[in-house]
């Protein structure tokens, strides 16, 4: 462990051109800094990243491979939830930011840091998950955002800074998007996005196959849960990563997981926001058919009011709380019979759930079907009648058909 009494910083680093320079900027401030790198999927093998980061001033640089622990502590708790933002982002990206500030705090407190730093902009909602999480998990922590502050407001700024200190770098001052990835999506802003009117260029997909692309064919897969967790695709029993992995490439070749909407940032910006996220989508719409035979009624229209809550405060930087605590034991307990199968049809960029099975079924073919078999009793249905109605005809009665004008008439203005 380094000493304690060192000013000595860990910053979250991608290995691109922002956290490189940030890297450097700290540096010559004075801070001697640990880069730590977090991979939650699709981190691509990059054999620069550490001498990116140790030529730009870096001590050095940590890795730590968190895919497991996203996926199961992360992605699959806010599936259960039925988290999307405003009814269409899975927070792929939202997910991911309270693991990397866990991590932050972790390492800092293994190098004896008594800071830790990010890359993030002014104008996003990334700097509130990592400076809210940071403070909730460890308030003595400074938090330093260099690109709140510094000088280089532009990229072609940042380059110039990165060649004249010899960072390693290979970009050009043209980017077309903005890109973050990770096991549960991908997101895609600026650049040619940002006109909410012009229809995303398919270069902007990676993951999907475009629908005029995709195969005639629909494809079928057979999704099993336990406890409300995927376990197993097509009767093959799969680690939760690999799980996710899987059903990526199996829905993205459909077209399943594009997602173009106008979002409300926590800070107050409308901002265009371009998604993909197959094995998201896909395995959200899994869930719900499996909740619709699993669930009563009250306990899906209580999970439907709160999933919303669920989504913004993970959206909003707010994991690390007490009201996440409780909307997550809620969860936990609505899902302790959502165990079945699923069988879901992918086909034109449509995910659809065409089958659904479960022990713990409450669906009861003997109460439900109008052929031989039928068990419900249809005599008790007047008396039941009788009662439901009985407040509808007491006020229908007593005010609405005495009312000056005659019987009220709703269809009137």
């Amino acid at each position: 462990m380094a000493r304690s009494d060192k000013k000595r910083v860990v910053l979250a680093y991608s290995g691109g051109l922002d956290t490189s320079v940030v890297t450097r900027w700290l540096v010559e401030r004075g801070w001697e800094v640990v880069c730590l790198t977090v991979d939650v999927g699709f981190l691509d093998a990059d054999p620069g990243l550490e001498e990116r980061a140790l030529a730009a001033g870096a001590e050095r640089l940590v890795v730590a491979d968190a895919k497991e622990t996203f996926a199961r502590s992360f992605i699959f708790p806010a599936m259960m939830a039925g988290a999307l933002y405003e009814g269409s982002y899975p927070l792929a990206t939202a997910l991911a930011r309270p693991l990397i500030a866990k991590l932050l705090v972790d390492v800092a407190r293994d190098e004896g840091a008594t800071a830790v730093a990010h890359g993030c902009t002014g104008k996003g909602n990334d700097q509130v998950r990592f400076d809210v999480s940071t403070a909730a998990l460890a308030p003595d922590l400074q938090i330093l955002a260099p690109v709140r502050e510094w000088e280089l407001t532009t990229r072609a700024s940042e380059i110039v800074y990165a060649r004249a200190h010899k960072i390693p770098i290979n970009v050009s001052e043209e980017k077309s998007y903005s890109v973050d990835e990770n096991l549960w999506g991908r997101s895609i802003e600026a650049g040619a996005l940002e006109d909410p009117w012009d229809e995303p260029l398919e270069d902007v997909w990676e993951w999907t196959t475009s629908v005029d692309d995709a195969p005639e064919e629909p494809g079928y897969v057979e999704i099993s849960f336990q406890q409300g967790v995927p376990v197993a695709l097509d009767g093959e029993e799969l680690d939760p990563v690999s799980l996710i992995l899987r059903m990526h490439e199996l829905a993205g070749a459909h077209g399943v997981g594009r997602i173009d909407m106008v979002e409300n940032r926590l800070v107050g910006i409308k901002s265009r926001e371009v998604y993909e996220a197959p094995a998201a989508v896909a395995l959200l719409a899994a869930h719900r058919g499996l909740e619709s035979i699993t669930l009563s009624k009250q306990q899906l229209r209580l999970k439907h009011r709160l999933m919303q809550d669920y989504a913004d405060l993970i959206y909003d930087g707010l994991w690390f709380t007490a009201h996440h605590q409780d909307l997550a034991a809620f969860t936990r307990s609505v899902q302790r019979h959502v165990s079945g199968d699923v069988r879901l049809r992918l086909h034109k960029g449509q995910a659809t759930v065409v089958g659904r099975r479960s022990p713990r079924s409450l669906y009861q073919l003997s109460l439900a079907t109008y052929d031989e078999g039928d068990m419900y009793d249809v005599s008790a249905a007047p008396g039941f009648i009788q009662i439901w109605g009985l407040p509808v005809r007491v006020q229908a009665d007593v005010q609405l058909l005495r009312q000056e004008g005659g019987p009220l008439d709703v269809t009137s203005s």
